[in-house]
């Protein structure tokens, strides 16, 4: 989508000024991300991409 046309700075900017939380419990962290947030939605759709990676292992 719109994301693709994010010049370098701009996505780091969005990434890192998302307002998140970091849970651990038990032996996993969670990131949880504030629903309210603009770029929210982009952020989640790309984390889900990576995971559907293959393993390099």
């Amino acid at each position: 989508g719109k994301a693709r046309l994010w010049e370098p700075r701009r996505l780091r900017l969005r990434l890192f000024s998302a307002a998140g939380q970091l849970v651990t419990t038990g032996r996993r962290r969670i990131l949880r991300l504030a629903r309210y947030w603009p770029w929210t939605g982009e952020i989640t759709a790309a984390l889900e991409r990576l995971a559907l990676l293959p393993d390099p292992g």
